[in-house]
């Protein structure tokens, strides 16, 4: 590569007339020796901001560039680049032509499907009732539990066995709201036709019958002449029974251990074996004549949980032969505390707790006790009408078992006939059995009563 001083290079550009280069970019080494140089740094100063243009020389305008290739061949070195030829832009292509835009004329067509939960385990299945073919006089059986899911949640699995309606009897005349009594003041007297009539006429699935005669606060029956009278209604009506006592934790289990050899063969369910009376005498005359026993405690998972393992573990009842009854607390007195309760349970059973995995029970005729049930008129000052009571018990009633059967309740105990037929209906249509459409879903309002 030949070398040149600045001199010579400016001496070039007078040469061939050059006086200005503009959009020009030089490339090269540069190099300035001060020492015994005579040359006029002032004058050359344009110079030094000529070659700031260094960066654009090699894009230079054409005629720069024909200046550049005609010096370089009048210093003997070769051109640093060649002019590239133009090139013609290419056309661009036609678009496409845009499609008309179409309005959509149906919704996006979705197909519905739920999650689906699958629990590991199931209820455990308790039959109540015993028919000739099991050595009982029973023309049919109750079959409680057996679900592998929430209550009605036949998308994850079918349920079994629609909850059953058990209606109370008294072996004596209680103390009924009059929106009750009205309806039994013709047997309140005589246990058997009461039974009668709860199973041919207001269509209950079994009977309870409560011998609360035994009390020692009321009559004192001794428990042998007290199961006379579940001997009678064991004769009247040929539906599974149940059979409770008073209340009494020192006289309930005589009472049930009678009442349990006096059935012998029928399969009763004996109510109830709690944690601060004898519940293992209780569980053995269970054990001992082929009963249910209906394990009873308080809103209390845990209180449920040690009930349940001692029936299983010390008395060594049948796992087949237990149902709960955490509770029933009435709508307006506790509802959502015994709900939650029970759904607890029931999640829990369903996820493999073997002590808890069993058929429940309410006793939904606690909805009665609450006053808003039964009471002609609100006791609190210049409050609301409460409306009629005839219509408001018997709803009381209804959204009380409404409610639980959504908990996994699989029995419920109940008193007026309205609220009988209306959770019929409810079930029968949930569980899927009631196919043809209801016209009039309120038609029940304007039943008389």
């Amino acid at each position: 590569m030949k070398k040149f001083t600045l001199e010579e290079f400016l001496e070039l550009l007078k040469k061939y007339n050059v006086e200005e280069i503009e959009g020009v970019k030089i490339e090269g080494d540069l190099e300035i020796e001060l020492e015994g140089s005579s040359i006029d740094l002032s004058a050359i100063a344009p110079l030094y901001s000529m070659l700031s243009e260094f960066g654009n020389f090699l894009y230079h305008a054409n005629m720069a560039l024909g200046y550049l290739q005609r010096l370089s061949a009048a210093l003997g070195i070769p051109t640093p680049f060649a002019a590239q030829p133009q090139v013609a832009a290419p056309v661009p292509e036609a678009a496409p032509a845009v499609e008309e835009l179409k309005l959509p004329t149906e919704l996006v067509k979705a197909k519905f499907e739920p999650y689906k939960e699958e629990y590991p385990s199931k209820i455990e299945e308790v039959v109540l009732g015993a028919t000739k073919a099991d050595g009982g006089s029973r023309d049919y059986t109750i079959t409680l539990g057996g679900e592998r899911s929430l209550a009605f949640y036949t998308f994850d699995a079918p349920q079994p066995h629609l909850p059953a309606i058990a209606v109370d009897v008294f072996d004596r005349p209680p103390a009924l709201a009059k929106a009750v009594r009205v309806h039994y003041g013709d047997v309140l007297d005589n246990p058997a036709e009461w039974a009668k009539k709860c199973v041919k006429k207001f269509g209950a699935d079994l009977v309870t019958l409560h011998l609360i005669s035994t009390d020692p606060l009321l009559d004192n029956t001794p428990a042998s002449e007290a199961v006379k009278v579940l001997e009678d209604v064991l004769q009247a009506v040929k539906c599974p029974i149940i059979v409770g006592g008073s209340g009494n934790k020192e006289k309930d289990p005589e009472v049930l251990e009678k009442a349990a050899e006096v059935a012998e063969g029928e399969r009763i369910m004996l109510a109830s074996a709690t944690l601060d009376m004898d519940w293992e005498g209780i569980a053995n005359a269970a054990k001992k004549y082929g009963h249910v026993v209906l394990s009873w405690t308080q809103m209390d998972i845990n209180n449920q949980k040690t009930l349940n393992r001692y029936l299983l573990k010390r008395a060594e009842l049948p796992r087949n032969s237990i149902v709960m009854d955490p509770t029933t607390a009435a709508l307006g007195y506790g509802l959502d505390y015994a709900f939650t309760n029970m759904e607890r349970i029931r999640i829990s059973g369903l996820k493999g707790d073997t002590d808890l995995n069993f058929p429940i029970s309410s006793g939904t005729t606690n909805a009665w006790g609450a006053r808003e049930a039964w009471m002609k008129d609100s006791p609190i000052e210049d409050d609301t009408p409460w409306g009629p009571r005839e219509l408001r018990g018997p709803i009381w009633e209804i959204i009380t078992g409404l409610t639980l059967s959504l908990a996994g309740v699989d029995l419920f105990m109940m008193m007026h006939p309205v609220a009988v037929a209306v959770l019929k209906e409810v079930f029968n249509t949930l569980g899927g059995k009631v196919k043809e459409s209801i016209e009039d879903p309120g038609e029940w309002i304007f039943m008389e009563v």
